[in-house]
């Protein structure tokens, strides 16, 4: 695949996932805070979790230049339009993060200094979700942080309206909101013919994602501390979209 189709077609990635996350670039730097308070200037080794084409995994690189990235995701065609255009310091693998055995295709024997997550995590069910945190406090050094990036919910039907309705006025004004949706990228993106074995990989993996596991900030921050994590907590947030920090 040429670097100019890849970049093609993750500008349109970038583009309709700000349909549904307008301030997702603030919401990147936050995380990248986060892993820079916790790494300090050092060098340091960090898991995306969830990566797809590797968005976030390519702006921790770009910010933090010490620091190596690894993006983990099942999806062989994401995987493969964010291998055409990464920084070097950033490496793609292919696994399910619902299988315990995950870790090994990182090839990072561990400690890591930091697990971050974008817009990913709720499609696993609770859990896996909790055996994959569990596997997160195996792995990660005392005082390694996990950061996930991803709308969750608050818990009461009142508020959960009324954060969807802060976020569709924040998306009129930020113009995001008549972005292409995911839909319609991926129907546009099947019918571009350099991308065929990328989307056949695709539907011989199988991927498809079940529903959404409807669990609260909370709900996150309580599993995280079962897992063993000392603390967790959100430390920043738009109507339900959050940054929700873990501590080892």
């Amino acid at each position: 695949m040429q670097k100019t189709t890849a970049t093609r077609w993750l500008q349109r990635w970038d583009a309709q996932q700000e349909r549904y996350v307008p301030d997702r670039e603030e919401r990147f730097r936050v995380v990248i805070d986060v892993v820079r308070t916790a790494a300090g200037d050092g060098q340091a080794t960090v898991v995306d979790l969830g990566c797809g084409p590797g968005s976030l995994s390519q702006r921790l690189a770009d910010a933090l230049p010490r620091v190596q990235v690894v993006g983990v995701d099942a999806d062989p065609l994401l995987l493969g339009l964010g291998r055409a255009n990464t920084n070097p310091r950033v490496r793609l693998v292919e696994a399910d993060l619902a299988d315990p055995g995950w870790t090994d295709a990182t090839g990072l024997p561990g400690p890591w200094d930091a697990a971050v997550s974008s817009t990913a995590l709720h499609w696993l069910s609770p859990g896996d979700l909790g055996q994959l945190y569990r596997v997160l406090a195996r792995n990660l050094r005392p005082g390694g942080v996990f950061v996930n990036a991803d709308n969750m919910g608050l818990g009461q039907a009142a508020l959960n309206g009324i954060a969807d309705a802060v976020r569709d006025a924040r998306a009129r004004r930020a113009g995001t909101h008549d972005n292409e949706d995911w839909g319609t990228w991926w129907q546009a993106l099947r019918t571009d013919d350099e991308l065929a074995p990328l989307v056949d990989a695709r539907s011989n993996a199988s991927i498809a994602h079940s529903g959404e596991n409807g669990l609260t900030v909370w709900q996150h921050a309580e599993l995280l501390r079962q897992a063993g994590f000392a603390e967790a907590g959100p430390v920043w947030q738009f109507g339900d979209d959050h940054v929700l920090v873990a501590v080892r």
